[in-house]
């Protein structure tokens, strides 16, 4: 390991494609990590598609103030569809890591939370990020089983509210291979970026050796991961994949990659 490449001999596992996944792995493969990119989750259509075109359609036209976005997912659904947002529309991201898809997709984000990264923190920060402005026309795009907690408290606070499901959360089979990886220790680290991504951790590798790290994107995606029966080794600090890595880098100064040690 060197100050330039903090993470040289690391194998990172990064369970999660689309532009925020590569981009990811652009950032460990620049501090000298050999990312694994296997996409865990993906999004499947909803069972109103209709409704989704038509909501789209509305948004390029310019009919909302404010859009809100509350994962990375909705940012690749939006990237499928074509989608341009008007200047006109503010984006409003739930947290850092969609925040980060968001602009590695070419999409401005014009508010994130300054305290709390959730759609609970967003909705308490919702008169900073607008002046106050009421009533304000918002698109809440979220997935099937997101509770509707943002799209509730506005519409109390006299918003109108457009709430449409965008996406259906669904497992990717991993590779067989980077199981086996896995399973042999040739991975030294895997990272979690949400409860789904842990849920399908958890399913699809049955074996994850003691020395593997894993690291998780913040305490919520820690609380998921642990209660699939994952052990959690790393919390980000802050919920991004800048701190997510950081930690990870913080830890291999410490410890070493635990796999090489143990080999």
């Amino acid at each position: 390991m060197t100050a330039a490449k903090p993470l040289r001999g690391w194998t990172v596992l990064v369970p999660r494609g689309g532009p925020w996944g590569h981009g990811v792995a652009a950032e460990l493969r620049s501090r000298g990590a050999t990312p694994i990119v296997a996409p865990t989750i993906n999004f499947s259509s909803t069972a109103d598609a209709t409704a989704l075109e038509q909501a789209l359609d509305a948004l390029q036209r310019g009919d909302f103030d404010w859009m809100s976005v509350t994962s990375a997912t909705t940012v690749d659904v939006l990237s499928a569809h074509g989608v341009t947002v008007p200047s006109t529309t503010r984006i409003a991201a739930v947290g850092e890591t969609t925040a980060a898809a968001l602009v590695a997709a070419g999409f401005p984000v014009d508010y994130t939370p300054t305290r709390d990264n959730s759609a609970a923190g967003l909705l308490a920060e919702w008169a900073d990020a607008t002046g106050g402005a009421v009533p304000q026309h918002i698109l809440a795009l979220r997935s099937d089983i997101a509770k509707p907690v943002l799209t509730d408290g506005l519409r109390a606070r006299g918003h109108h509210v457009e709430s449409v499901i965008a996406y259906r959360t669904v497992g990717v089979p991993v590779d067989a291979r980077i199981i086996d990886d896995v399973a042999t220790g040739r991975v030294n680290a895997i990272l979690i970026t949400s409860g789904s991504v842990a849920a399908q951790l958890a399913g699809q590798f049955s074996v994850i050796p003691d020395t593997t790290v894993i690291a998780c994107i913040g305490p919520r995606t820690a609380a998921d991961a642990e209660s699939n029966g994952l052990r959690v080794d790393i919390v980000a600090r802050e919920r991004s994949s800048a701190s997510l890595i950081r930690s990870l880098e913080e830890f291999s100064r410490e410890h070493g990659a635990r796999t090489r040690e143990a080999g």
